[in-house]
């Protein structure tokens, strides 16, 4: 299916809680930080909720339970029920249980959240490829999770049982810095079988169509921080989508982002999802949003103006979407983005 690209971050003229019935909401790097609310983020998605939006959390992270992460999410003072969290383990466990009978086993290699989450499913989790399971389902386990759970994994997959994996993120933020992810780990088993996992989690369609079966969103608005699975998550699912800078994405990451990259709005962080949009017009042979001015040629991306910082990122972002097309911009931003001290 032929999509047009974006070519400029969107306006809004009403705030995005009243444009959007619900907020699919990433967790680390949008609602907190090593596990630490963001500042914002409380009073945000408490007046988001009060004002009538539904608040759905939704992570790829497979080892923790809907009811772990929702206590987690109240003691930080953003109340939130089991049934308010959407995970990847309970995305793959619906892949899985579409293609097996009820009552099969699968061979878990990960967290307690896959276990509850094929148990959901009617499915029985087994630990070991002598248990005789029709499935492999991987996702991530902790730092602890032993060596020998990836060979548990390589032995059935060699006897020809399909694996799924929970998700594939590389690595995850930790409170000591970036570790490796689910990713890293399902790299392990496919160097070691040659095989290739059905896989669940965001940017793929099987968990934004998890999501959407469970909170019945019919306007959702995806909320993330990371280009290449939320942003990416939510162009897959064909929905709007809102990057906040909390996380880790940058003003180059996001300067350069090819067309599935590229969200329909960018602010500072949830805040903006009370507030309006400011549109970025054509102006002269550049973009302008606010007091920004920004230009594409000779090398370069340039910026004249003042006002709001944000302001002149999404100029910058028309001037660079454009000159890229349905591609990556290669022209130098870095002078331009030191201007606004985001």
């Amino acid at each position: 299916m032929s999509r047009s690209v974006r070519t400029r971050p969107e306006g809004s003229g009403q705030a995005l809680s009243e444009a959007y019935d619900t907020a699919l909401l990433d967790l680390d790097g949008v609602v907190y930080a090593g596990g630490t609310a963001i500042a914002h983020a409380v009073e945000s998605l408490a007046a988001a909720r009060a004002g009538g939006m539904h608040l759905a959390y939704v992570t790829n992270n497979a080892l923790r339970t809907p009811d772990v992460v929702a206590a987690h999410l109240t003691d930080i003072g953003v109340p939130a029920q089991p049934d308010d969290v959407i995970t990847s383990a309970q995305a793959v466990a619906r892949l899985i249980g579409e293609q097996v009978p009820q009552g099969s086993r699968v061979l878990v290699i990960g967290g307690e959240g896959l276990r509850v989450a094929l148990r959901e499913r009617g499915l029985e989790p087994v630990e070991s490829a002598d248990d005789d399971p029709v499935a492999v389902v991987q996702g991530y386990g902790g730092p602890e999770l032993p060596w020998g759970r990836f060979a548990e994994a390589c032995y059935a997959i060699r006897r020809g049982v399909p694996w799924f994996a929970s998700n594939t993120d590389l690595t995850i933020p930790s409170g000591r810095g970036i570790a490796p992810g689910n990713g890293a780990a399902v790299e392990v088993v496919r160097i070691a079988t040659g095989a290739e996992p059905q896989v669940a989690g965001k940017p793929l369609p099987p968990m934004h169509r998890e999501t959407i079966l469970r909170t019945g969103a019919e306007r959702p608005l995806v909320v993330g921080d990371r280009l290449d699975t939320d942003i990416e998550g939510a162009f897959n699912g064909e929905v709007d989508s809102l990057l906040v800078l909390t996380g880790v994405t940058d003003g180059a990451h996001l300067l350069a982002a090819p067309p599935q990259h590229r969200p329909t709005y960018v602010d500072a962080d949830l805040r903006g999802m009370l507030t309006g949009q400011p549109e970025v017009v054509a102006a002269g042979d550049g973009f302008r949003c606010g007091g920004w001015t920004a230009t594409a040629g000779g090398g370069a991306l340039e910026l004249d103006g003042d006002g709001d910082a944000l302001d002149g990122l999404r100029a910058l972002c028309a001037a660079a979407w454009t000159a890229a097309g349905d591609g990556v911009c290669e022209l130098d931003g870095g002078k331009a983005l030191a201007r606004l001290e985001l």
